[in-house]
C-alpha cells in the first residue's frame, strides 16, 4: 500500500509540471495536469468582443480540463492496476 501511495505522489508531482494548451476562437488557456489554469491569452482580433471572449474562454477551459483528465487517467492507470488484486481482479 505504501508503494502505491508513493507512486501516486510521484504522479501528482509529474502532473503539476505538465502543461496542457487549448484554444478556442482567439482565446488560449494553459492548464497543468492538476487542472489548474496557469495562463490565459486573448488575441487582439477578439479584444473588445465580450460575448465572443466569454464563450471562447468557457470552450477553451473545457477543452483543457478534458485533456488534463485524460492525461491524469493515463498516468494513474498503472498505479490503480496495483489495486486489482485487492478487489479480486488481476
Amino acid at each position: 500500500m505504501y508503494k502505491l501511495q508513493k507512486q501516486a505522489k510521484q504522479i501528482k508531482k509529474q502532473l503539476k509540471n505538465i502543461h496542457i494548451e487549448a484554444e478556442s476562437d482567439g482565446v488560449t488557456v494553459v492548464f497543468n495536469g492538476e487542472q489548474h489554469c496557469i495562463e490565459c491569452k486573448i488575441a487582439e482580433a477578439v479584444a473588445g468582443d465580450t460575448k465572443r471572449i466569454e464563450k471562447a474562454v468557457v470552450e477553451a477551459n473545457n477543452k483543457a480540463i478534458k485533456k488534463s483528465q485524460t492525461i491524469g487517467a493515463e498516468k494513474m492507470k498503472d498505479v490503480m492496476g496495483g489495486f486489482g488484486g485487492m478487489f479480486g481482479k488481476e
